[in-house]
């Protein structure tokens, strides 16, 4: 099967292989791949930013397909099912974190297109307990973003969010506007932030997702907006999905006293400035969000089902994994909400 591989460390060295049809153990599932969600780590793997070191990799941790063949050992999927799957392929399941079902801080934790191969081919080999089954108005299609959506749910339940608060959700990304979704299910008044490069998106969040204000922070006057909605007082919740540095100290300035600032995106460096005035003098409650959680998949899932995520919405373009440059190309220019890559199959010999 073709399956597209990190053949060597650092930047570049993508290339499009045979591979193998991977086999199960008794608690595995087998999933043949229908679709698969372009994620931004992979555009800075791409780049060299990150999971520098992976060599032979098959990429891709966003998918969705079908079962066809399960372990003896697991008992919720069956041939047949539509499914998706968390990325956690391994842990230690001993630590304090795994025996909480906090996965994502395992220290020996090992993912799906990160350390294990991915989806970006024709069959993925998931573990069985995190495989979870479609609900059945959500095509495999839609849900090769679940976990994207799971990764914002995660961050939105960072905070409490309650019905009528002012919500400032920083950068009209994938994760943003799926942040935003899921703060308006929870009754949240959400205030979406970009530069003017953003217009589109920002566009799409209104008019797409009904977010309903809409500020480009070089345009626009957000101090004033964020005074006229609260009373003067500030944003009681602040996510900032764009992992940069002036978002992040407009954030912190523009929260209440005692609000809660949560951190989504990623930096490009280690070590930022941050203004611990603010957080003192204000009582500040700061989080940070690490990827996503096993008990975070179903909450998405029937969001989703509810079309209060709307994932036909967020994918706006669709490619094959041999294009794998176009899809880079469309997300790199904002061109793209969200691209979703389709296996080779057996349609090109694979």
């Amino acid at each position: 099967m073709k399956a597209l591989v990190k053949m060597e460390p650092g930047a570049g060295h993508w290339e499009l292989i045979d591979k193998p049809e991977p086999s199960i153990n008794d608690d595995q599932v087998k999933i043949k791949v229908d679709y698969i969600g372009v994620c931004g780590s992979d555009i800075h793997t791409f780049e060299g930013h990150y999971n520098v070191n992976a060599k032979g990799l098959t990429i891709g941790h966003e998918f969705a397909g079908v079962a066809v063949e399960v372990g003896k050992n697991v008992k919720h999927v069956k041939v047949g099912d539509k499914v998706t799957s968390e990325t956690t392929f391994e842990v230690c399941g001993k630590c304090r974190y795994c025996r909480t079902g906090e996965y994502n801080l395992c220290a020996t934790r090992k993912g799906l297109g990160t350390q294990q191969d991915g989806a970006m081919t024709d069959y993925i080999i998931a573990r069985g307990a995190s495989v979870h089954v479609l609900p059945e108005n959500v095509t495999t299609r839609e849900a090769s973003i679940t976990e994207a959506a799971a990764c914002a749910y995660h961050g939105v339940y960072q905070a409490e969010v309650k019905p009528g608060d002012v919500v400032l959700v920083l950068g009209p990304g994938p994760i943003g506007l799926l942040v935003a979704q899921i703060v308006m299910a929870r009754g949240g008044k959400v205030i979406m932030t970009g530069l003017t490069q953003d217009a589109g998106r920002l566009k799409i969040a209104k008019e797409k997702f009904g977010v309903e204000y809409i500020v480009d922070v070089q345009q626009d006057d957000l101090d004033a907006l964020v005074k006229d909605l609260t009373d003067g007082y500030g944003a009681d919740v602040c996510y900032d999905c764009t992992g940069a540095v002036p978002s992040m100290q407009t954030g912190l300035k523009l929260l209440r006293k005692r609000g809660q600032y949560v951190q989504v995106g990623l930096f490009a460096r280690e070590v930022v400035d941050v203004n611990f005035t603010d957080i003192i003098q204000k009582e500040i409650t700061v989080r940070g969000s690490r990827s996503q959680n096993t008990h975070d998949w179903e909450p998405t899932l029937k969001l989703m089902s509810e079309k209060k995520i709307d994932a036909d919405k967020m994918i706006t373009h669709e490619l094959d994994i041999d294009q794998w440059d176009e899809a880079y190309r469309l997300m790199k220019s904002g061109e793209a909400t969200k691209v979703v890559m389709r296996p080779l199959g057996e349609k090109k010999g694979a």
